[in-house]
């Protein structure tokens, strides 16, 4: 079967800034992105249909046949089987909304561009997980990580930890090759803590509850880490962190608390930098809508930081409750910036806020991504130019 991860024209918007750059099939939760779910649990390669600017990298393959699913749909091994006896002509709706089908090639670009336009055979389906929202990816990290341990392990023998550790419920751990771990706490506490290859679990850590730590991630000396979060991978954590996602080759390598959150690739929390996940009056927290352009109720009382790629803070660095931060974003100063910077911009609550020349902008990149041996090639400053030009509104009243 030729399996195609789809977004959505009209709910792009939706999970903005994180797709900016992009698909929301490359989205990571759990311990694996939604494309990798998908692909291991078919045992098939599969692509990706996003924006067209962002089709250069993530290219569709598009044949005479496909079975097309919406590419926010958390996959299981039940929903597989489901999308596989779809006959050509047929789909699968919950709530209304067409979320796979079985297809040709012309209507599977109109399943991005508009899907309510396709005549099928549907049948409903009330049980599917999507992520609608940007904290969808923080409150089902829990669920998917769980999903994924047991999709990685099932089988397999886990590597062992070094006896300086202090480790319960040890079947509930599972370490993968040249993965190390000294003088560690590790207390799954009901949950699955997965130690990726070659990741490090530094001196004094204390793990607390479910954790995904991708391959060639560290935490650091004393940090302390709640569930259910996920780290990388080739990312550096310490400090506090609590129910966050921590997407590749982004670090908060100091002291501080994350909560609640999640952020891009290549980001970096400068030394105490924290947030807060928790209003002070205990009210419900209300994130900023791109899509709405207002901020939207989350029905959560605990939401932190939302921040896209290639985003920045400097020390000391206060975010307030429900707080989102766009693509290439440099916060510094005294005082809590805004709750909605803008990609692109330069600034913080003393200071104010100036436009991020996006020359200066695409050589910070280079210089990050050439420190991990990644070079910003015409494809990447591709994609950052057109979110550049594509916010040029947002920034008109900084």
């Amino acid at each position: 079967m030729n399996l195609i991860l789809s977004d959505d024209i009209e709910n792009r918007m939706d999970l903005l800034p994180l797709t900016f750059t992009r698909p929301a099939g490359d989205l990571r939760v759990g311990i694996l992105t939604i494309q990798d779910k998908w692909q291991k649990i078919s045992g098939e390669q599969t692509s990706l249909l996003g924006d067209p600017y962002l089709r250069l990298k993530y290219t569709p393959i598009i044949e005479d046949d496909n079975f097309v699913v919406d590419s926010r749909i958390l996959p299981t091994k039940e929903l597989l089987s489901e999308v596989a006896s779809l006959h050509k002509g047929e789909g699968i709706e919950m709530d209304g909304y067409l979320v796979a089908a079985h297809i040709d090639g012309e209507d599977t670009i109109r399943f991005y561009n508009d899907r309510k336009s396709l005549s099928l055979n549907t049948k409903p389906h009330a049980t599917i997980s999507r992520i609608n929202n940007t904290w969808d990816i923080f409150t089902l990290n829990e669920q998917e990580i769980e999903r994924d341990f047991h999709l990685l392990t099932d089988g397999r023998k886990s590597a062992e930890l070094s006896e300086t550790n202090r480790c319960l419920q040890r079947e509930r751990i599972f370490v993968e090759e040249g993965a190390k771990a000294e003088f560690a706490i590790i207390n799954p506490a009901g949950g699955y803590v997965y130690l990726g290859k070659d990741s490090e679990v530094m001196e004094n850590a204390v793990i607390h509850g479910s954790l995904a730590l991708c391959e060639h991630s560290c935490i650091k000396i004393g940090a302390k880490i709640y569930g259910a979060t996920t780290m990388g991978p080739h990312t550096k954590c310490g400090g506090e962190v609590n129910n966050s996602v921590i997407w590749g080759y982004s670090n908060k390598g100091h002291d501080g608390f994350l909560g609640n959150s999640v952020l891009g690739q290549w980001c970096n929390l400068g030394a105490d930098t924290n947030n807060s996940n928790l209003k002070n009056n205990y009210a419900e927290v209300k994130l900023w809508s791109y899509a709405k352009h207002r901020f939207v109720k989350t029905g959560l009382q605990f939401c932190g930081l939302i921040m896209g790629d290639h985003s920045k803070s400097s020390i000391n660095t206060m975010f307030n409750t429900g707080t989102v931060i766009g693509v290439s974003c440099n916060i510094f100063g005294t005082g809590f910036p805004r709750n909605f910077v803008p990609s692109f911009s330069w600034g913080g609550a003393d200071s104010g806020y100036e436009q991020y020349p996006l020359k200066n902008a695409l050589t910070t990149a280079q210089i990050m991504m050439a420190r991990r041996d990644i070079a910003l090639d015409d494809v990447e400053s591709a994609i950052l130019t057109h979110v550049f030009e594509e916010t040029i509104e947002l920034r008109k009243h900084l």
